[in-house]
């Protein structure tokens, strides 16, 4: 972990702690996690990148929206802080084969599968199509995760941070050899059923109670 990731991600769990009440559900799944491996969690908030983040006691690889990285200052930041920048509406393939390219070199990776920030909060059904092909060309674990309370402490418009329990629930490894080697769908097929599924694996993580809802 370098030091502009170590500064990012220790300032974050400060904040989160003391202005979000912020906890992790299930943790040992992502403590216990080893090798590659592509998480994908649901999409609420500006926040939601440092909030799975800081769930990981490593360092991880996201994806960032291209315009963040106009000015200097931030391109210098957001590149020493591992994000990856990528046209939200036309993902570009350079930065899709990046990302299977640190996955296979064992690194972890945070994917949003919706593609951009709902405004309601509530979780899609599909996904995008793109995150299927990283889990067939990457051929890693794929971990679920889910936010719950992001969308309350700053939701999509907002300009400034509302003191909001903030809870990330941690799912399973999901092996996903079975979709990607299943012959009878086809390649387009293939990708979109597999975005689908994770996002329905999202779907089903819950609150073990009702704080952060």
């Amino acid at each position: 972990m370098g030091f502009w990731y170590w500064l990012g991600h220790t300032t974050a769990k400060v904040v989160g702690k003391l202005f979000l009440s912020y906890r992790v559900q299930n943790g040992k799944s992502f403590k216990n996690l080893e090798g590659g491996a592509l998480i994908v969690s649901n999409h609420v908030s500006f926040l939601d990148p440092p909030l799975v983040g800081i769930g990981y006691p490593r360092a991880m690889y996201y994806f960032a929206r291209k315009t963040l990285f106009d000015h200097p200052v931030a391109n210098y930041l957001f590149r020493r802080m591992n994000a990856i920048p990528v046209n939200q509406a036309r993902p570009e393939l350079s930065a899709l084969k990046l990302v299977i390219d640190l996955l296979k070199k064992g690194e972890k990776v945070l994917i949003f599968p919706e593609g951009e920030r709902t405004w309601d909060g509530k979780l899609k059904e599909k996904g995008l199509a793109g995150v299927g092909m990283i889990v067939c060309k990457a051929r890693v674990p794929v971990l679920p995760v889910r936010l719950f309370g992001a969308d309350k402490a700053m939701p999509r418009g907002a300009k400034g941070l509302r003191k909001h329990p903030v809870t990330l629930v941690v799912g399973e490894p999901i092996d996903m050899t079975e979709m990607i080697d299943d012959p009878e769908l086809s390649t387009k097929e293939r990708y979109q059923a597999i975005a689908d599924r994770l996002m329905e694996e999202i779907a089903k993580l819950e609150l073990s109670d009702t704080r952060g809802e």
